[in-house]
């Protein structure tokens, strides 16, 4: 399971159906490499509905953990990514709305969805499967992801009408003193936007603690405080995890020589690169191209 990365670091989603800003998928976290997706963020409201296990979630900086039936509402514009602490499995499912879906009446967005969208107080919201009004929100997300698998014609139209309700919901667990409180976003957060995108636009460069820290506006010291807190990796295991998620991709999916895909991808010697994927892999990049191959021809 691949998430693709534009250059500002936001994910770009592909929608189920085009010009329709909905995206609903099952997954399991062991189809991310070390049970752990890449660090990213997008305009569209995020859902996750654990079904079996648990699942490890960083938004922000914030450690939450997802408890089996529970989920979370992640809103628009959060730096996040889901992993598991323990590499155990987690089964879930997760949906996508864009929050144009919503309404377009001038006088609801201002009153209903205006405070939530923007809101720096307001980065995500735990989904309890045991408390009453939160586990109605948690059925509407079975029932959109039962609509999803069926495909009837027209079904986007009623996963928007139970987008609606959900919604609704949501907004009365908000307290309303929280509701019209905006104020400027985290300056560290702003600083680590930058630095990841800068990374994701020049991995293939041999970069410097430095030019990733001058990326963000930052010092040295201040870029692996932030590093440290918002990612839980070093700024230097970061690009090199990235490369490493680059290269794999390129194994997979293209013909290109190993030693060739090792430099494109940042890495000046093929004996370290071959070293570190296998860490981070568990084989070399040979034996991940060739046992790829073996599936796919089953």
């Amino acid at each position: 399971m691949n998430v693709d990365i534009m250059n500002d670091a936001s994910e770009i989603v592909h929608y189920d159906t085009p010009g329709i800003p909905i995206y609903v998928r099952h997954g399991l976290l062991s189809n991310y490499p070390n049970f752990r997706a890449l660090c990213h963020w997008h305009e569209d409201i995020e859902f996750i509905h654990v079904l079996q296990g648990h699942m490890d979630y960083y938004i922000n900086g914030k450690h939450v953990r997802i408890e089996e039936n529970d989920g979370i509402l992640i809103t628009p514009a959060q730096m996040h990514y889901g992993y598991s602490i323990d590499k155990t499995e987690c089964d879930f499912f997760c949906i996508l709305i864009h929050p144009s879906v919503i309404c377009d009446n001038p006088k609801l967005n201002r009153n209903y969805i205006a405070p939530i969208i923007g809101n720096s107080q307001i980065e995500f919201y735990y989904l309890h499967s045991n408390h009453p009004s939160e586990s109605k929100v948690l059925a509407y997300l079975d029932q959109i992801y039962a609509l999803k698998q069926n495909h009837a014609p027209g079904y986007e139209l009623e996963v928007i009408g139970f987008f609606h309700l959900i919604w609704a919901e949501f907004f009365r667990f908000i307290p309303q003193e929280s509701l019209y409180f905006h104020n400027t976003e985290n300056p560290d957060i702003t600083a680590q936007r930058k630095m990841v995108s800068f990374i994701y636009q020049n991995y293939a460069s041999k970069l410097t603690l430095g030019e990733i820290a001058s990326s963000g506006g930052v010092c040295r010291s201040k870029c692996c405080q932030i590093f440290k807190k918002y990612l839980n990796h070093t700024p230097i295991e970061f690009l090199n995890t990235y490369r490493l998620e680059v290269s794999q991709y390129l194994l997979l999916q293209t013909d290109t020589p190993i030693t060739d895909i090792a430099f494109s991808c940042g890495f000046n010697h093929l004996s370290y690169y071959s070293e570190m994927f296998r860490s981070y892999y568990g084989c070399t990049p040979k034996e991940y191209r060739m046992n790829s191959s073996l599936s796919f021809s089953k």
